[in-house]
């Protein structure tokens, strides 16, 4: 019963918002969790507010950091809503539970100096000239457009036909934004584009970056440890290169540069501008730290 209850919240917020296969994994983990702290004396039917809070409590013994709890009772409340909606629950034992106060990490970024430094490496390293064009392709695109990775691999092929400068992107809950594209990260995608068409595998496949798996392009785990191998020989710290610190580079990079917060908004395809602000709390950080080393009654 309760993996049935499971199933259809997925099901409902998969086809009402478009949920992402990863959103609805992430929902999935969370509730099969709680699930299993209270299946020794209750179900999902029986399950009250006292039952939720100690199973936060749990998740805090346990030393699991505040946004995680938070998204922990995220996930709970929005099944229990889901159950009582439906008929399935006469109450909503989660409707009143205050969250964990959640204080926003400031986005873990590179400056202008790393990014050089990872290019440079990028455009010498891979000596077979298929790995080495596909990867300063994804590179040049994700500096160049900010977009999440798993936007990145999906891309279709059909997205930069024709030298584009802007690219259209699908993001998060099916929204649609247009991304434009720097020049070298244009030369970049035409160099692949040209090496992949004469591969046999990737011309019967729709994706910028095909691959042989089941999901038929590039996974997002390849990237990151691509990305990770390149930072370690740029002589960077690979444990602070991902996908998302590039994208965040992207963001605070422009801001930097006098690029207008709402303009990066779209470009990001954060829904709330509030999303968006956290990088200014970055570019303050930064000329505080500017001012302390460079200004002369600094010393």
């Amino acid at each position: 019963m309760q993996t049935n209850w499971i199933e259809r919240f997925l099901e409902a917020i998969s086809a009402e918002r478009d949920a992402s296969d990863n959103t609805l994994q992430a929902y999935g983990r969370d509730l099969l969790s709680f699930c299993e702290y209270i299946s020794k004396s209750k179900d999902l039917g029986t399950v009250d507010r006292a039952d939720i809070e100690a199973y936060l409590g749990h998740l805090d013994m346990q030393g699991k950091a505040s946004s995680t709890r938070a998204r922990n009772l995220s996930s709970l409340k929005q099944f229990f809503r889901f159950l009582f909606l439906e008929g399935i629950r006469s109450d909503d034992p989660a409707a009143q539970i205050s969250g964990p106060r959640h204080v926003k990490k400031l986005p873990v970024t590179l400056s202008e100096a790393d990014v050089d430094a990872l290019m440079t490496e990028l455009y010498r390293d891979a000596p077979k000239p298929v790995i080495r064009a596909r990867n300063i392709a994804l590179v040049e695109l994700l500096y160049a457009t900010g977009l999440r990775v798993s936007e990145l691999v999906s891309l279709p092929l059909a997205a930069t036909k024709g030298d584009p400068r802007m690219i259209l992107v699908r993001g998060k809950g099916g929204r649609e934004r247009m991304v434009p594209l720097s020049p070298p990260a244009r030369d970049a995608v035409a160099a692949w584009t040209d090496i992949r068409s004469t591969l046999k595998p990737a011309k019967s496949s729709s994706y910028l970056f095909p691959a042989g798996g089941k999901q038929g392009h590039l996974t997002r785990q390849s990237v990151f440890l691509m990305l990770k191998d390149l930072a370690a020989k740029a002589g960077l710290d690979p444990s602070k290169i991902s996908p998302h610190v590039v994208r965040h580079a992207f963001a605070t990079h422009l801001l930097s540069h006098g690029a207008d917060l709402r303009a990066i908004q779209t470009l990001l395809g954060h829904a709330d501008i509030s999303t968006t602000e956290i990088y200014t709390h970055v570019l303050e950080d930064r000329l505080k730290a500017l001012v302390l080393e460079k200004h002369p009654l600094a010393t």
